[in-house]
């Protein structure tokens, strides 16, 4: 199964979310740290659905893009 994964880097270091799993988040001290951290989380959440649950978020799309914007 393949999710989408947000990483931003903070003061203290990496903090991840997965948009698909509301209130899936994780951090880590690292980028690396972060995404592994945040596959367990993920790897947990998925475990906790009911067969219901998991469906609905088979079906969840989240898309990505950039945008360009010019400040004055």
């Amino acid at each position: 199964m393949k999710l989408t994964i947000v990483i931003e880097k903070d003061s203290s270091g990496y903090f991840a979310y997965c948009p698909e799993l509301e209130g899936c988040i994780s951090q880590g001290d690292t980028l690396e740290e972060a995404i592994a951290n945040i596959k367990e989380a993920v790897e947990l959440y998925l475990e906790t659905l009911t067969s219901e649950e998991f469906e609905e978020i088979k079906r969840k799309k989240v898309f990505t893009s950039t945008i360009e914007v010019q400040v004055a």
